[in-house]
C-alpha cells in the first residue's frame, strides 16, 4: 500500500501540505513560466517534480513532525538529497535540472550558515553525502512511486548511482561560471507560487499575461503628452514634464509586455494602483501592488490575489525602487526577480535622486535592467541633468524616444507664488488668514519628530479646526486609515483643515490643497511637495496661482539631516522669493543644486560591472549593507499591549500592528526583540498615540509598563 499521502512537503505549523500535491503545483507553475520565458517545458516539468523529491528522507520528515536535530549534528538539506536521482535523467539536461534543485533555497556555496552543497562537500567530505543517503535503500522507491504518480517514471537508482549524481552536482557547481541562472530563477518563482496558492490554485488568473494599454492612448488638450504619439521604433523612454502634463498615460501607452511601475512611497504606490485599477480592471485582471502592506489593501474577499502579490508573473506591478534592488547586489532570491523582469517593461516615475547612494544604485538597476532586455521608461519633472546624461549614456540615445514641452507650453503649467521665511514663527499669520478663508493647509516637515511637534503647537493652537497628522511612524493599520482618510475626506473637503505630513506626500498622490508651508528640502522633493498644492489642471485653474511658503534651512548639519545642509541652502537659494515659480525655469534650478553627480562607487557591491556578471551562477550574497541604507524603514516595532497578539497572529495580522522605523533611530536604546515574525523591537505603550504616532524620544527604559510582561 503506497505511503504517498503520509510523506508531506510541510508541517502542520505550515499549513500541513502533502509531497505529491506541492511536486504537482510546482510543476503547473514551472511548466507556464516555462512556455512564457521561452525555455524548454519539458526540461522545468521534470525539474519541478525533482526539486524535493529528497523530502521523502526519513531525516527530513522526523524534522516536520517535531525532531530537532542538535546543533552539532550536520543539517540535512532535502535539494542534497533531491539530487541523487539526476541518473533518472538524460546527460543532455542534468546541467538545468541542477539549476532548478540545487540552489532554491540555499547558495550553492559561500551560503552564510554553509549550508550550501558545496559548503557541505567541503567540510565533511563524503561524510555529506552518507549522511543524506542514510536509509536511503528504503526510501528510495518511496521517492520514485512519487515521482511516478506525478508523471514522471524513472528506473531505480542505486546507492551507487545516487553517489555518482552526487559528485556530477558538487563539480558542476564548483566550475560554474560568472552569471545567473535563468532555470534556478523559474523554479523558486514556481516553488514560491505553488506554496502561496494552497486551496485558491484554481482562480489564480493565467500569468505573464501582456496587459492592454490601449486606454492610455487617450488624448485631450488640457495633457500635452497625451497628444505625442508613441515612436514604436524607439525601446526605451525618457518624459520630462510637470505633474499635470499626462506622464503616467505616456509611460503606460509606451509599454508593450508586461509592465513593473515603480514609485517611490507607499501612499503613492497605493494611489496609482488604484488608479490602473480603475482604467483597466475590466481589460486586465491581474494588477498587483507590493510593499509591506501591500495584501492588505486588497479586498478581503479577494483572496487568490492577496497571496500572488509579491509572487512571478503579473500583467502589471506597482511597486518601490528598493524591491528591486535586490537585483544589483544579488540577494536571496535575486534570480527569481530576474527572471520576473526580463524582457519586460521597467516604468520608473519620479525616483528621489537627491543622494549619492541613491543616484549610484538607480545607474546600477538601470543598467542590469538594460543587460537583461528590459525596456524602461523613465518619467520626471526633477532629474538633474548629470544623472539624466548618465542613464542615457547606459541606455543609448538612438534607443530612447526623448520627450519634454516646449517653453510655451510649459509656462501653462505655472501654479504656484513661492514665498520665503526665516521660521515657522512668521506664519502664524498667513494660517490664521487661511483658516478664516476656509482653505485647506499642508504643512510638510522633513523629519517625523518636526512633523510631530508642529501638530502639537497646531492643535493647541486651533482645537477645533479639523487636523491630521501623517508620517512613516504609524502602526500600518492607522497609516492605512490616515492614507485613506486624507484622500477621501481631507482633500474633498470645502471647510478649512489642516494636514501635518512628511516626505509621504510628495509623489503622485492625488491630494489638491490650497495652501502649503514646507520646511526646504532638496529642490527635486521640494518641486514634487509643491505638487500637492493646486495641483488639479482645468480652465478655472490654469493661470491661477496659489501660495507656498518654504522656510529657511537650519543652519547646522545635524538639525538638516536626513539631507545635505549644503543641498538645502542651495536649494533655498536658488528659489525665489514673492514670485511665480515657473516651470521654464525649474531645470536650470535642478542644476544649479545638483551641477554634477557624487556617485558611490557600488561596483564591489554589486553582481554586474563593466557589462559583465560577478557573481557565480548558483550562488547568492547575505543581505547588502547597501539595501539596508536604501530601505528607510528598515525595522519594526511593536508596543507592549501588543506583544500577546502579535506572537498568536498571523502574518498579515502581524504586519497591521507594526511600526515602520529605520534601524539607526532605534538601535542604541537596547530595546527587547521579539524572535519570530519580522523580529519586531517593543516600545513602551506611552511611546505610541494613535493621533501622532510613535514618538521616539518617548522610547526609553523608564517608560515601560512594569506591570507587562516583557519577553
Amino acid at each position: 500500500m503506497s505511503n504517498h499521502d503520509q510523506i508531506l512537503a510541510k508541517s502542520s505549523k505550515n499549513g500541513e501540505t502533502t509531497l505529491v500535491s506541492h511536486l504537482l503545483m510546482v510543476k503547473r507553475y514551472a511548466i507556464e513560466a516555462a512556455q512564457h520565458a521561452g525555455l524548454d517545458p519539458m526540461i522545468a516539468e521534470k525539474g519541478a517534480i525533482m526539486h524535493d523529491i529528497g523530502k521523502v528522507s526519513p531525516l527530513f520528515q522526523r524534522v516536520l513532525h517535531g525532531y530537532r536535530p542538535s546543533p552539532l549534528e550536520m543539517k540535512f538539506r532535502h535539494e542534497i538529497a533531491s539530487l541523487f536521482f539526476l541518473d533518472g535523467v538524460e546527460e543532455s539536461i542534468r546541467p538545468q535540472i541542477i539549476d532548478m534543485i540545487v540552489a532554491h533555497h540555499k547558495s550553492s556555496f559561500n551560503d552564510d550558515r554553509e549550508l550550501g552543497l558545496v559548503d557541505l562537500d567541503e567540510t565533511y567530505g563524503d561524510r555529506a553525502f552518507e549522511y543524506h543517503a542514510t536509509e536511503f535503500e528504503n526510501w528510495s522507491n518511496e521517492a520514485l512511486g512519487i515521482l511516478e504518480k506525478c508523471g514522471f517514471s524513472i528506473k531505480p537508482i542505486t546507492r551507487k548511482e545516487a553517489y555518482a549524481s552526487y559528485q556530477y552536482a558538487v563539480d558542476y557547481c564548483k566550475s560554474r561560471a560568472k552569471g545567473w541562472s535563468e532555470w534556478k530563477g523559474l523554479l523558486i518563482g514556481a516553488d514560491h507560487m505553488a506554496s502561496a496558492v494552497g486551496e485558491v490554485s484554481d482562480k489564480i488568473p493565467k500569468l505573464f499575461q501582456k496587459p492592454d494599454v490601449t486606454f492610455y492612448n487617450r488624448q485631450h488638450q488640457l495633457y500635452p503628452l497625451s497628444l505625442i504619439l508613441s515612436d514604436k521604433n524607439k525601446k526605451h523612454t525618457f518624459v520630462k514634464a510637470p505633474t499635470g502634463a499626462g506622464k503616467t498615460d505616456f509611460l503606460l501607452k509606451r509599454c508593450e509586455g508586461r509592465i513593473f511601475y515603480t514609485l517611490p512611497f507607499q501612499a503613492s504606490i497605493n494611489a496609482m494602483y488604484e488608479r490602473i485599477k480603475a482604467d483597466l480592471g475590466g481589460r486586465t485582471d491581474d494588477i498587483r501592488l507590493l510593499h509591506a502592506i501591500s495584501k492588505l489593501v486588497i479586498e478581503d474577499d479577494k483572496l487568490e490575489e492577496k497571496v500572488i502579490q509579491d509572487k512571478f508573473g503579473s500583467s502589471i506591478k506597482v511597486l518601490t525602487p528598493h524591491q528591486l534592488a535586490a537585483i544589483a547586489f544579488g540577494t536571496k532570491g535575486y534570480e527569481a526577480i530576474l527572471f520576473d523582469l526580463k524582457g519586460c517593461d521597467i516604468i520608473l516615475d519620479e525616483i528621489h535622486t537627491y543622494s549619492d547612494l541613491m543616484q549610484s544604485i538607480v545607474l546600477k538597476m538601470v543598467e542590469i535592467l538594460d543587460a537583461i532586455g528590459c525596456r524602461i521608461h523613465i518619467g520626471t519633472a526633477t532629474m538633474p541633468t548629470s544623472l539624466e546624461e548618465a542613464i542615457i549614456n547606459i541606455l543609448g540615445r538612438q534607443e530612447i524616444q526623448y520627450v519634454d514641452l516646449d517653453p510655451m507650453i510649459l509656462e501653462s503649467f505655472n501654479r504656484h507664488i513661492v514665498h520665503k521665511a526665516a521660521t515657522f514663527d512668521q506664519l502664524y499669520e498667513v494660517i490664521c488668514q487661511a483658516l478664516d478663508d476656509k482653505q485647506q493647509i499642508l504643512i510638510v516637515a522633513n523629519r517625523v519628530d518636526n512633523a510631530q511637534a508642529l501638530y502639537q503647537v497646531l492643535d493647541d493652537l486651533y482645537p477645533k479646526i479639523p487636523k491630521m497628522l501623517i508620517h512613516s511612524r504609524f502602526k500600518r493599520f492607522d497609516r492605512n486609515h490616515l492614507e485613506t482618510e486624507l484622500k477621501e475626506v481631507y482633500n474633498r473637503s470645502q471647510e478649512a483643515c489642516i494636514v501635518v505630513s512628511t516626505q509621504v506626500v510628495e509623489v503622485s498622490l492625488d491630494i489638491s490643497f490650497d495652501l502649503m508651508i514646507t520646511e526646504t528640502a532638496p529642490i527635486d522633493a521640494l518641486i514634487q511637495r509643491f505638487g500637492r498644492i493646486n495641483r488639479k489642471r482645468n480652465k478655472d485653474t490654469i493661470g491661477k496661482y496659489k501660495p507656498v511658503y518654504v522656510i529657511a534651512p537650519p543652519d547646522t548639519e545635524t538639525d538638516c539631516l536626513p539631507y545635505s545642509m549644503e543641498v538645502l541652502q542651495c536649494s533655498f537659494e536658488v528659489l525665489p522669493n514673492n514670485d511665480v515659480l515657473k516651470e521654464s525655469t525649474l531645470q536650470q534650478l535642478i542644476d544649479q543644486v545638483y551641477p554634477t553627480i557624487k556617485l558611490i562607487d557600488i561596483n564591489l557591491d554589486a553582481v554586474y560591472a563593466d557589462h559583465r556578471w560577478r557573481l557565480a551562477e548558483l550562488s547568492h550574497l547575505p543581505k547588502s549593507a547597501l539595501i539596508e541604507k536604501f530601505d528607510i524603514d528598515s525595522v519594526s516595532c511593536i508596543t507592549q499591549d501588543d506583544v500577546n497578539r502579535y506572537q498568536t497572529a498571523f502574518s498579515d495580522e502581524r504586519i497591521l500592528i507594526e511600526i515602520p522605523v529605520s534601524y539607526n533611530s532605534i538601535c542604541f536604546k537596547k530595546l527587547s526583540q521579539l524572535k519570530i515574525g519580522s523580529a519586531p523591537f517593543i516600545v513602551p505603550n506611552m511611546a505610541y498615540d494613535k493621533e501622532k504616532g510613535l514618538d521616539i524620544s518617548l522610547v526609553s527604559v523608564e517608560n515601560y509598563d512594569v506591570n507587562h510582561q516583557m519577553i
